[in-house]
């Protein structure tokens, strides 16, 4: 199995909702590293057990993209090639409310 980045989430005794990242390639394996990291917190109080839920939600490992405003600005203001490009640029431009 591929791991994952999850947020686990779960409340503790005074109601408090606490959240965390981990890495993990299974939903269980998630609520382990989570309840790990949560009860070694100091803000946590105790944790119910029994029907107290712990929420997991897998996320798809993000992806940082780091653009130049010239190269923004140069691909802003070149002609478009096609139908398709001309109204993505002038979503974009409409976006930042430049007129066409």
């Amino acid at each position: 199995m591929a791991v994952r980045a999850c947020s686990v989430t779960i409340k503790d005794l005074e109601g408090v909702t606490h959240r965390v990242e981990v890495m993990a390639e299974t939903v269980y394996e998630a609520v382990a590293l989570g309840l790990s990291a949560i009860k070694a917190n100091d803000w946590v109080s105790d944790i119910a057990q029994g029907s107290n839920a712990v929420q997991v939600c897998a996320k798809d490992i993000p992806i940082v993209h780091s653009v130049q405003l010239k190269d923004f600005t140069t691909w802003l203001d070149r002609a478009a090639t096609s139908p398709r490009e001309l109204s993505k640029r002038k979503r974009i431009k409409g976006i930042l409310g430049m007129t066409s």
